[in-house]
C-alpha cells in the first residue's frame, strides 16, 4: 500500500493506469491510521481537509473560494460543520477520522486507499462510512485495509489476504479453505445477506 503511495523505498516497479496520472500527479486519496498523523500540529479541521489539495496545488498556492466550498460540503456530509475551526488536538477519535476522510476525498481521487478506516468511530458513523464508500465506488477504485474481515464482507467486492504472501479472492465470500491463509485457528462471523459462521476444523 505504501509502495503505491511512494511513501517508502521499495524494489521493483509500480505501474499506474494512465487515468491515475492524467493531470500530472498521482490521483490517489489516502486515509492513514490515526497514529501516523500528528495531532499536536496547530491546524484546524478545515485546514486539515484543504491540505488534501496540496499535491495538486503545490505548497504555497492559495485555496480558492470553490475549494473552501467543497470542504464545507464534505464537512456537511460527515457531520463536521460545527467544528470546522476547532484545533485537531481537541477532536475525538471519530471526529479526527471523519476529517481525514474528507481530506482524502477533496481532490476527487481516482483511487482511494483507506488504512483501518473504521478505527475510532462509533457504530453509527461506521455504517454511514460504508454507505459513503459504496457510493464513491461507483466512480473511483477503493482499497481498504482491515483486520475485521467478517464485518467488511458485505461491503467489498474482492478480498486480498496478506500473511507473508498474498492471496487474492475474486469474491467477497470467505470459505474455510481461504482461512488456511492465516495458518492458525480462527472463527469468522461473515456479515452478508445471511450472516453465517466460517470455521475451519483444526486437528
Amino acid at each position: 500500500m505504501k509502495a503505491l503511495l511512494k511513501s517508502i523505498p521499495y524494489s521493483g516497479s509500480v505501474d499506474y493506469a494512465p487515468e491515475i496520472t492524467a493531470d500530472g500527479y498521482r490521483s490517489i486519496g489516502y486515509l492513514p491510521q490515526q497514529n501516523h498523523f500528528d495531532r499536536s500540529f496547530p491546524i484546524s479541521v478545515l485546514d486539515v481537509i484543504l491540505s488534501g489539495l496540496q499535491a495538486r496545488k503545490g505548497l504555497w498556492k492559495h485555496y480558492r473560494k470553490a475549494d473552501v466550498q467543497k470542504a464545507a460540503a464534505l464537512m456537511q456530509t460527515t457531520g463536521l460543520t460545527a467544528i470546522a475551526r476547532k484545533p485537531i488536538g481537541e477532536l475525538s477519535g471519530g471526529q479526527m477520522q471523519r476529517a481525514l476522510l474528507c481530506r482524502a476525498l477533496i481532490s476527487d481521487p481516482r483511487v482511494l486507499i483507506l488504512d483501518e478506516p473504521a478505527n475510532f468511530v462509533d457504530n453509527k458513523f461506521e455504517k454511514e462510512l460504508y454507505q459513503i464508500l459504496q457510493q464513491l465506488n461507483e466512480h473511483m477504485a477503493i482499497v481498504m485495509v482491515s483486520h475485521d474481515i467478517g464485518t467488511i464482507t458485505s461491503v467489498v467486492r474482492t478480498i486480498v489476504c496478506v500473511n507473508r504472501s498474498v492471496h487474492r479472492h475474486n469474491s467477497n465470500i470467505i470459505t474455510p479453505e481461504q482461512l488456511d491463509n492465516y495458518n492458525c485457528p480462527i472463527q469468522l462471523i461473515s456479515h452478508g445477506e445471511i450472516p453465517h459462521t466460517v470455521l475451519k476444523r483444526h486437528e
